[in-house]
């Protein structure tokens, strides 16, 4: 197990004449033992990042290091080539070669460090039974479904015990179902095997479910870094409020402040929200950001709550989706079903839940 440390990263390319800073000045640490996921859309640098990290792009600028041992440093002229990095990676495509027996793609990465044949068969074994395919050893590749074939991959990834592993979209091939369940499986090997573990994903969930520090990034830059509940519930910016989830985004101007709290007034009415972390002037102005299912509705007689008309409701099972016009403004809200097109509600925020980011634009 090592700390994966990225310092002042920088990588760019030359596209129809221009340069493209695909990783610009990324400093990032992945906690030893623990899992970080670069999250962010196509384009954002996370997949470079990555590549950087495994030694298969060589960073213009910027440090690397596993634990203490630097394997990329342009001041230094220090770069690692990857098989000397004991690194474990699973690409999005898995790369099982279809003419090998499940077996023989796990050993291959053994079989190529010239591993002794009896020493292979035991760790290729063991890392079988770890992803639940001891009983599939012999199965030609061609036959093992989409599930299966990731497993392998992850196997083949682990099978010569990396210091450190590195996953590029393992689950984006796989049915909603399926990567459900791989995805907790995943989260459960990780934690028994405590290997460091670099992930990138574009998918919300996966980030939220999976990650012990999550970096969200776009255009070759992080944006934040934080736990998945810290940047769930306390956003510091615009993007990353919307793009982690779904949220409402109110704006306004900062009323009045109250220790850690802020009264904001918007076109739609008066909120008051968490202002703590964020540096704010009265007169300054503000986007309340609130979650869909921090909005509560309730009985239009309720006082001193916004009045608002239902213009959509979309039950989905465990709650229904609600869109409810204040004043012109469209709020999404998750609840109990009970509410029908025109119907008239109260609209209340918890406070609490609601946070203050600056009006910076997108």
């Amino acid at each position: 197990m090592a700390t994966i440390r990225l310092t002042s990263l920088r990588k760019a390319y030359e596209f129809r004449g221009q340069r493209v800073h695909a990783v610009d000045d990324v400093t990032l640490e992945a906690p030893e033992g623990k899992i970080l996921t670069l999250l962010g859309p196509s384009g954002c640098g996370k997949t470079t990042t990555l590549r950087c990290v495994a030694g298969l792009e060589r960073p213009d600028d910027g440090e690397i290091r596993f634990g203490d041992r630097v394997v990329f440093s342009r001041a230094r002229g220090v770069f690692v080539p990857p098989e000397q990095r004991n690194i474990g990676m699973v690409f999005q495509s898995y790369a099982i070669w279809p003419h090998m027996t499940v077996f023989e793609n796990v050993a291959y990465p053994l079989r190529v460090r010239r591993v002794p044949s009896d020493e292979v068969r035991r760790r290729v074994q063991a890392a079988l039974e770890l992803v639940g395919l001891g009983a599939l050893a012999d199965r030609p590749a061609p036959f093992l479904s989409g599930g299966q074939q990731q497993r392998v991959a992850l196997a083949r990834a682990l099978v010569y015990e990396p210091e450190v592993l590195l996953l590029d979209e393992p689950l984006s091939n796989l049915d909603a179902k399926v990567r459900e369940q791989v995805r907790e499986e995943l989260r459960v090997l990780q934690r028994q095997l405590r290997i460091t573990t670099v992930y990138v994903t574009h998918d919300q969930i996966e980030a939220l479910a999976l990650s012990d520090v999550v970096a969200v990034m776009r255009d070759g830059k992080v944006l934040e870094v934080g736990t998945p509940r810290d940047l769930y519930e306390r956003p510091r910016t615009r993007f990353v409020a919307q793009f982690l989830g779904t949220t409402n985004l109110l704006p306004g101007r900062l009323a009045a402040r109250e220790g850690p709290h802020a009264w904001v007034e918007t076109p739609y009415g008066r909120l008051r929200a968490r202002a703590d972390g964020v540096e704010l002037e009265p007169g300054e102005g503000v986007l309340a950001s609130v979650r869909p299912e921090h909005v509560a509705l309730g009985s239009s007689e309720q006082p001193d709550a916004w009045q608002g008309t239902v213009v959509s409701a979309l039950f989905e099972g465990s709650a229904t989706k609600y869109r409810v016009d204040v004043g012109g403004f469209q709020l999404l809200a998750y609840g109990e079903a009970g509410y029908g097109l025109g119907d008239r509600v109260a609209v209340r925020f918890d406070p609490q839940k609601v946070v203050l980011l600056r009006d910076q634009g997108a």
